[in-house]
């Protein structure tokens, strides 16, 4: 594609761009039969199944108790009560031994009472009444059970050791692109972040954060804080040392990085919080860790600066369960965000009295979580705010099954699935990597200048910075291979690196796809000696008259 073209696509984000790659990659695959490759997608194509057996099981048992409260004609039955049913459930999954997810369903229900001392009877309700779905969700931020249940788990996912003292409060929401959302809209409705503020963004970062503040509904002003590639990707003390400036309101970081698939290094956290504790208490923190689980021993920004810091967090990849919607925002009781509305001038108080006042009548007290909730409705349909009951009990079942995996087999197979995509990838490639313990392997980014550098000479890459536009490295993968990645600079990373998927395709394409960009690579060196070539003949003197 010629680079007037490609300059058309400078300013759609990788996920439009990606569209025209996937037609193109289809009418290739389609003219040249081959198999179209989209390792654009952060999908992953695994699911955790002994979790999901437990659920649609339960759903049964949720059955016969409705028929059990009534059995009208045409199939109508009641609301499931509550009175006996755990021994009605344990008795009728004694008879059904062989059903699948029959022995996991029993051994989660039995662990979660006795872990969190519920009353059995109070719990299996919530499971059973939620799984029918016949209530709106109460409380309307999350169920009483589902709550203590996935705030353990995000201990573990999100936190690490030492666990933070204290307690989180959590909001079960439509996947992590909802609390995104959410939370954009609630920091700008109660003035924590007004238009023409500055927030900063640890870059690389996952696109829509670099769209979202330019959108007039939030108009903010951005300063990003690198983590090259000759660091590690992690952050310089020089980059870090831009949040000492008072005027940044809020650190924006996703952890590991999407796309460079790095956490951060306890090195790194402490810079972080030593900065927070010393220049910058008023510093307001969001992290998203969607892909903290595929680092082994993660320990993330919401458990070393828990006062700071709002926790988002997905289970989308790590449970294959993108489908389901399963997120969660988590804020520490004790915050600084809750102190920073309370200070507001009483000319604010009073707007925001005005706000919230429909649904409480101490609006001062209201809380920031509750406050997003809200907000999430609009204010005036809050009564009928908060995710899906039967959404909440996958998220209580995905939750409890990885607390009873204490050797976590689950972690360590979802990780060796990565890590052997990954390990295929750099063999079709033809290069070796030192070892990072801090990397997911979830994606990977190819820095193509860094790499083409050492590969195929720096002539090479000068002669592509001069006439080849970046763009050309994905729409040449499309067009002459059917291979669809993302283009690293929509990321804010290198403008030459491009973004490859280890969760969505087979293990065995994965070479294919490092071949290919080889491939792309020689054909940029071909280019380069035949322009090389041209040069020399023409700065060759004419042949004399006659000879």
């Amino acid at each position: 594609m010629d680079v007037v073209t490609l300059r058309n696509f400078e300013k759609l984000s990788p996920f439009e761009i990606k569209d025209e790659l996937i037609k193109i990659a289809k009418q290739v695959a389609q003219e040249s039969a081959i198999t179209m490759l989209n390792a654009g997608r952060g999908n992953p194509n695994w699911v955790a199944m002994a979790p999901r057996e437990a659920f649609f099981l339960l759903g049964q048992f949720a059955i016969t108790e409705s028929r059990r409260v009534m059995d009208k004609p045409a199939s109508i039955g009641g609301m499931p009560k509550a009175d006996g049913i755990a021994q009605r459930l344990e008795t009728w999954l004694a008879g059904h031994p062989d059903s699948p997810g029959a022995k996991h369903l029993g051994e989660m229900v039995n662990f979660a009472i006795k872990k969190f001392d519920f009353k059995p009877d109070a719990f299996v309700h919530e499971l059973v009444d939620s799984i029918i779905g016949d209530n709106y969700p109460v409380p309307d931020r999350m169920l009483v059970h589902n709550e203590r249940i996935v705030h353990e788990y995000l201990m573990w996912a999100m936190c690490g050791e030492p666990r933070p003292p204290g307690q989180f409060d959590i909001y079960a929401v439509e996947g992590g692109t909802a609390a995104m959302c959410y939370i954009f809209k609630s920091l700008k409705a109660n003035r924590l972040l007004n238009a023409g503020d500055t927030i900063a963004l640890g870059t690389p970062i996952f696109t829509p954060y670099l769209e979202m503040p330019h959108l007039e509904d939030y108009g903010l002003d951005i300063v990003t804080i690198a983590a090259p590639q000759e660091n590690r990707f992690q952050f310089t003390d020089a980059e870090l040392k831009k949040l000492e400036d008072p005027k940044i309101k809020a650190f924006f970081v996703v952890n590991p990085g999407n796309p460079y698939a790095v956490a951060l290094s306890e090195e790194t956290i402490a810079k972080i919080v030593k900065l927070v504790q010393t220049k910058r208490p008023d510093l307001m923190i969001l992290t998203d860790d969607v892909y903290g689980t595929f680092v082994k021993g993660f320990r993330g920004l919401l458990g070393a600066l828990p006062h700071n810091t709002i926790g988002v967090y997905s289970y989308s990849k790590y449970f294959g369960c993108t489908g389901w919607r399963l997120g969660t925002i988590a804020i520490h009781r004790e915050n600084i965000f809750d102190k920073a509305i309370a200070k507001h001038p009483e000319k604010i108080l009073g707007a925001l009295d005005k706000r919230y006042g429909p649904i409480t009548l101490k609006p001062r007290e209201l809380r920031l979580i509750d406050r997003i909730v809200a907000d999430s409705r609009d204010i005036a349909l809050n009564h009928t705010a908060g995710l899906s009951l039967p959404q909440q009990v996958m998220m209580t079942l995905f939750s409890l099954s990885e607390m009873l995996d204490e050797a976590k087999l689950y972690q360590k197979t979802c990780m060796d699935i990565v890590q052997h995509r990954f390990t295929k990838m750099i063999e079709g490639l033809g290069i070796e990597l030192s070892e990072n313990l801090l990397y997911d392997r979830y994606y990977g980014l190819v820095d193509f200048e860094f790499w083409a550098n050492k590969y195929v000479g720096p002539e090479v890459v000068e002669y592509m910075k001069k006439n080849v536009h970046p763009l050309d490295i994905v729409f040449r993968l499309a067009e002459d291979h059917g291979i669809v990645l993302l283009n690293g600079g929509g990321f804010h990373a290198p403008d030459w690196s491009v973004r490859v998927s280890f969760a969505n395709l087979d293990d065995e394409v994965y070479g294919q796809i490092g071949r290919a960009t080889r491939a792309v690579a020689r054909g940029y060196r071909q280019a380069f000696e035949a322009y090389k070539l041209a040069l020399s003949q023409k700065a060759q003197p004419a042949p004399a008259a006659g000879e």
